[in-house]
């Protein structure tokens, strides 16, 4: 039997200089904890799973909106693996995110890695709603095919706003029915780990980092807005996971080593 659940987080600046959450609603196999944040002034929430999930015919959504002046770290406890369903007519899992952020605030979206198990179906969606002065960071990771096994069928996409202007509209698809050449030389190329950093900060202004490659299969792109987006294919999870870690810090840090490339 297949699950149609939303989990909600709602984050509010409660004007001591740190971030309440009066809204913090799980469902289903989406378990919301609130979680110590190393930063006092950043509300930390994980998404922890109830139950296995998404299996195919599954209806998963997480809705989180940041108030003006807000700052909140959504993480998650383990990794999401995507997996056949419970009968040959249960059709692909979806899983929706929407995320808002206001003026002054700050969201930082870090889920752990989603891995797409051999039989499995699922199409995911991304949206995010930026006002002019919100930052973001925004990481995703997709892991085709548990130890020793094919992928699945995986299909993403990710679409930011920013000001009620388009600043990123990316779609990507991979396993079977994927448009062909998914695994060839000029896209995989043998790789089963992929991800992307998105980082959106006004302080950028009209000078983001330049274009550069971050290695052999990684690189950072600037984008029309003031904003950069980093994308790397790794053989694994743990490769991968460090190609982004080392990107966002340099990010955090001010991007000096990126801007001097």
């Amino acid at each position: 039997m297949s699950v149609a659940a939303t989990a909600r987080i709602t984050a509010v600046a409660d004007g001591r200089g740190s971030t309440a959450l009066p809204v913090l609603e799980s469902d289903g196999p989406l378990a919301l904890r609130r979680t110590r944040s190393p930063d006092t002034t950043y509300a930390r929430v994980t998404v922890v799973g109830a139950m296995s999930a998404p299996l195919g015919g599954d209806r998963l959504a997480v809705e989180v909106r940041v108030e003006d002046g807000a700052r909140v770290t959504v993480d998650s406890a383990a990794a999401t693996v995507a997996l056949p369903g419970p009968g040959p007519d249960a059709g692909p899992a979806s899983y929706d995110v929407q995320l808002s952020v206001g003026e002054g605030a700050e969201l930082h979206w870090l889920p752990e890695q989603l891995v797409s198990a051999h039989g499995s179906a699922l199409d995911m969606t991304t949206r995010a709603e930026l006002s002019a002065s919100a930052r973001l960071v925004l990481r995703e990771e997709q892991i085709l095919g548990r130890h020793g096994e094919r992928t699945g069928r995986l299909s993403t996409r990710l679409t930011v706003r920013r000001a009620g202007r388009p600043l990123l509209d990316q779609h990507l698809s991979y396993g079977p029915g994927a448009p062909g050449g998914w695994d060839g030389a000029a896209v995989l190329s043998g790789h089963r780990a992929v991800g992307q950093l998105l980082y959106v900060d006004p302080a950028f202004g009209d000078a983001p980092p330049a274009p550069r490659l971050l290695g052999p299969t990684a690189a950072l792109t600037p984008l029309a807005g003031p904003a950069v987006l980093v994308t790397a294919l790794c053989a694994d999870a743990r490769l991968l996971r460090a190609v982004l870690d080392e990107a966002l810090e340099e990010l955090l840090n001010g991007g000096e080593a990126l801007r001097e490339g």
